[in-house]
């Protein structure tokens, strides 16, 4: 029974899994705020238009909401700054690529550990 143990866990997975929550959470937030304040205006007032005009509005909101994340995450060109220095987090990107795993498996890298 000398079965291999498995390495951790690829972070990838769960690191994408929280990319899709925050999307679904900026757009749903704005959508959610601005309904119910569209509906509590149309009970105030008696009127009817302000759930569906908020709606829409609230789902624009959202929308920029994403393609702002988005952008700041798949900027090709990195006119969208990660924090920190630029070399700094080009440094920590390619240790990442380089093995970082395998060589300290018991903790992530941080942009501090590559300062010169």
């Amino acid at each position: 029974m000398g079965r291999k143990r498995k390495k951790k866990y690829d972070k990838t997975v769960y690191r994408s899994l929280a990319l899709i929550t925050q999307f679904g959470i900026n757009m749903l937030v704005p959508i959610g705020m601005l309904t119910g304040l569209g509906i509590w205006l149309d009970g105030k007032a008696g009127t009817f238009c302000w759930t569906i005009v908020l709606f829409f509005v609230g789902a624009v909101a959202g929308g920029q909401n994403v393609y702002r994340m988005a952008k700041a995450i798949y900027d090709p060109d990195g006119s969208s700054k990660p924090a920190g220095n630029r070399a700094q987090t080009d440094r920590y990107h390619e240790t990442r690529i380089k093995g970082w795993d395998e060589a300290h498996e018991d903790r992530e890298p941080t942009p501090t550990d590559f300062e010169k």
